[in-house]
């Protein structure tokens, strides 16, 4: 976890490592992160959510009123309750997202999973998905959670995050490098 731990920095880290540890003295470090991940879902699913959370117009008791109302219809407590309560009282709601992605890298870094993130010019097929997987993870050594992102700018190819390396592999970069070369061969 220190790993994970001395790259956050800033309000999101401290609230998510205060968060993390004080869910796992409990033991409830996987239902606060199903919790905050339901709640992250609606905030983007809803507009006049996403306002409330975001906007500085709106009060803190307002805010705080506002997600309390919701947390209690969607049945959202306990610690994870208490903490986007505590948020909202600290008019730090706009930050949540990032305390809720620096509080999943913690939980995963804990169960040992790499995130992986994959870019891709077109869809990939879930068989080539399922082999990238397999092979992230025997060079990787730890299990690994994928997300694919779909960018056709990027031509053809991939361009692969695991952990804190990144491999590109797209057909644009190496378009661009051949560019390069053949400026120089002039």
């Amino acid at each position: 976890m220190a790993q994970v731990e001395t790259s956050m920095s800033g309000v999101a880290g401290r609230y998510a490592v205060a968060l993390f540890e004080l869910a796992s003295e409990n033991g409830q470090a996987d239902a606060v992160s199903a919790d905050l991940e339901r709640f992250a879902a609606l905030v983007e699913a809803s507009d006049d959510l996403k306002r409330l959370v975001r906007s500085p117009v709106f009060t803190p008791q307002e805010q705080e009123a506002g997600v309390g109302a919701i947390l209690d219809r969607m049945g959202i407590a306990g610690i994870a309750g208490n903490f986007i309560r505590l948020v909202a009282q600290k008019r730090r709601l706009f930050a949540l997202p990032a305390m809720t992605r620096a509080y999943e890298a913690l939980l995963a870094d804990r169960k040992g999973i790499v995130p992986a993130e994959v870019t891709v010019a077109e869809p990939m097929p879930e068989a080539m998905m399922g082999d990238l997987k397999s092979a992230l993870r025997r060079a990787e050594g730890k299990e690994v959670t994928l997300s694919v992102k779909v960018n056709p700018d990027i031509i053809g190819g991939m361009v692969v995050k695991l952990g804190h390396r990144m491999i590109d592999a797209s057909l644009k970069t190496k378009l661009n490098a051949l560019r390069v070369a053949m400026r120089e061969v002039r």
